[in-house]
């Protein structure tokens, strides 16, 4: 009889303990997310998630980066996405500065430390920023109702507001220092990943509860949501798990006087490396025309307040070439850093270093420009996939008009959520086989 992995799992001393503090440090962030920033006021929030336009559209895609979070307006209202945000932006640096991008060639691992250490600290100044921003635009959003009273930096308003500053930052540092610890004591480089997706799963029960409210035939629209979130996820994974492996011909060893035959291998290039960052990239640029004109809505000039309110309708999410944009932005910012991520990896030195080569294809140069080709053809079905996940909503919302233009009112996780839970979980539980793995674990062996 074949023992079963899951028991396995939990008889196994060190991965039993590894999973025990993966969730005690979950839980740990759920209940910190429930910590409210000193006088914010959450119904200005929830009056801004529930009137929909580009306010509704912007808080969304931060709820959703910081693990539900923003709804609360907790110390940890910014979650990690100020660590995503300055990691993304020191990847793109790498190509464009080539002190950096020759820190990275010459010796890898220094350079990964080196690009850790610096996100570290670019995180900081962000989370500042990005705190100050946030209140100062959900205040705006509101119509100018302040979300937290008397901020400001100036007069008897300065130490306050330092403070709670200070309080967000912190807030979100300890989240990031959660994060690591998972990664390092619990399941391995999965600690912000697993902290996004406890804040979207964590919704589920209370997106239910409002669908069954909202909906006058509560069993259609269940099916009906069942139906299309479970097609989403075989689509995402069937993309996801997309690949071309490309042959390799790896150099023999020599042992001893004899030399053994070179042996042939693949090199695995996926159709979707870019992952969630192009919707990240895409619905933020999209929303920030919007939320830069909801300054001047309530302007004196009438010229000006009419521009603010074309600005505001075109790009608040319920227009359809607000959503056409957003897929085209999708589709291109795909491109563009599976291009970045792929030319700093340059497989074309490294092959040359280990002597592999691919047949046909000269070593070096050559090879990047072949495997940089090659690349870009097979990511043209994953960039239109993104943007087809992109713009689920808006075609829910054609199919189904009583749900609004978004239609994100028919499904209990968003198309993108859904995207951030099927990766989580699909590398979660590649890192768990591979901790069996390495625990000797086989079902052909284990029997008893």
């Amino acid at each position: 009889m074949k023992r079963s992995a899951w028991r396995y799992l939990w008889k196994a001393e060190d991965i039993r303990r590894k999973l025990l503090i993966t969730l005690a440090i979950l839980v740990i962030y759920r209940l910190a997310s429930h910590v409210p920033v000193p006088g914010a006021n959450r119904d200005v929030i929830a009056s801004i998630m529930a009137g929909g336009g580009a306010g509704s559209t912007f808080l969304g895609i931060l709820d959703m980066l910081s693990g539900g979070t923003v709804s609360n307006f907790s110390v940890l209202a910014m979650g990690v996405y100020p660590y995503i945000t300055a990691q993304i932006i020191l990847q793109l640096l790498v190509p464009i500065i080539p002190s950096l991008q020759q820190k990275m060639e010459e010796d890898p691992q220094e350079g990964r430390k080196w690009m850790e250490k610096w996100t570290y600290v670019l995180a900081v100044p962000m989370a500042a920023l990005q705190a100050v921003g946030q209140i100062r635009i959900f205040s705006s959003l509101a119509g100018g109702v302040q979300i937290i009273d008397n901020f400001g930096f100036t007069g008897a308003s300065l130490i306050p507001s330092l403070a709670i500053i200070t309080s967000m930052t912190a807030g979100t540092m300890f989240a990031i220092w959660l994060g690591e610890l998972i990664s390092e004591y619990g399941i391995r480089n999965q600690g912000l990943s697993l902290l996004i997706f406890a804040g979207i799963v964590s919704r589920i029960p209370q997106n239910f509860a409002r669908l069954m409210r909202a909906s006058q035939n509560p069993v259609f629209i269940l099916g009906f949501m069942v139906i299309l979130t479970l097609l989403i996820i075989f689509a995402i994974i069937f993309v996801q798990q997309g690949q071309r492996n490309i042959p390799v011909m790896y150099p023999g060893r020599r042992v001893g006087n004899r030399q053994s035959m070179p042996v042939k291998g693949s090199l695995p290039l996926k159709v979707n490396m870019a992952g969630m960052i192009p919707l990240i990239f895409g619905q933020s640029l999209l929303t920030f025309p919007a939320i830069l004109a909801s300054f001047f809505s309530n302007s004196d000039i009438t010229w000006l307040a009419n521009l603010s309110n074309r600005v505001q309708n075109l790009f608040g999410g319920g227009s359809p070439w607000y959503w056409g944009m957003y897929f085209l932005m999708v589709v291109g910012f795909t491109f563009f850093y599976t291009d970045v991520l792929f030319a700093q990896q340059d497989y074309g030195s490294n092959l040359k270093r280990s002597g592999a080569q691919i047949p046909g294809v000269s070593r070096g140069a050559p090879t990047q420009r072949y495997l940089t080709k090659v690349l870009r053809r097979i990511t043209f079905p994953g960039a239109f996939f993104l943007g087809f996940v992109a713009v689920t909503p808006f075609l829910i919302g054609l199919i189904l008009p009583g749900f609004g233009p978004s239609g994100s009112g028919t499904m209990l996780i968003t198309s993108s959520g859904l995207l951030i839970v099927v990766g989580v979980v699909r590398d979660t539980f590649q890192n768990i086989d591979a901790e069996l793995k390495l625990h000797g674990y086989d079902e052909t062996l284990l029997v008893r």
